[in-house]
């Protein structure tokens, strides 16, 4: 795959996504002991680290509330494993972290060398979270932050490289942001495309095709990466 240096995305013509995967409700006792567990994380914060690169074993914050959840460190290292595999490196690439929650995708692919991440997000906590974590590992020269709905993408000058989404489970909400960039010019030959959905969610966007699927262990997740086709 190509990896064209060039210039970041132009981040006033991009409006975020909203983000998060929310916690499971209701079901019986344990399912409301977990939505009882997820909540005393929820208020207490979590963090994250970062895996690996320039930043490896930094820790960041995920988001207070119930809103979002971060991406498991498990399963972000298997996701980049994936990555890499295929992309070689992530050196010079232009990234877009949907659904960006912590900002820990876009965040571990800064680190590893891609020169600009575009973080698109809504919820007010996890934005605020977003822009203290890209202060805190000094990335704000890399990075951009938008706040707002997918569904006001608007044409984009040049494709990305990589693009990388986390929403929440069941909503089908991946595929309609990944139909909407396609139209719109965000995606190209040479994008890749790293989708988290449920585990029995199908992942049909026409003009792309799906590249890989893995299922997450003995969770309820799902990680299929895609091209063009």
């Amino acid at each position: 795959m190509a990896r064209p240096q060039g210039q970041p995305p132009d981040p006033h013509r991009l409006r975020p996504v909203r983000t998060g995967r929310p916690a499971a409700r209701g079901g019986g006792a344990a399912a409301q002991a977990g939505c009882r567990a997820l909540h005393q994380l929820a208020q207490e914060g979590q963090a994250v680290r970062i895996i690996a690169g320039e930043w490896r074993g930094r820790r960041i914050d995920a988001p207070r509330g119930e809103a979002t959840r971060p991406t498991a460190d498990r399963t972000r290292e298997t996701l980049f494993n994936m990555l890499t595999s295929r992309l070689g490196s992530f050196e010079g690439l232009r990234v877009a972290d949907l659904f960006a929650g912590s900002g820990a995708l876009g965040l571990e692919a800064l680190s590893r060398g891609a020169a600009h991440c575009l973080f698109v997000e809504q919820d007010r906590a996890a934005l605020d979270t977003i822009r203290a974590n890209i202060r805190s590992l000094d990335a704000g020269a890399r990075a951009s932050v938008e706040a707002g709905s997918v569904m006001g993408l608007r044409a984009a000058r040049e494709p990305l490289d990589l693009i990388l989404l986390d929403p929440p489970y069941g909503t089908g909400a991946g595929a309609v942001a990944l139909d909407r960039m396609l139209r719109l010019g965000w995606i190209g030959e040479a994008t890749w495309i790293a989708l988290e959905t449920g585990r029995d969610e199908e992942v049909s966007v026409k003009g792309l095709a799906v590249e890989t699927e893995r299922t997450l262990g003995k969770g309820k997740g799902k990680l299929t990466l895609l091209t063009a086709s």
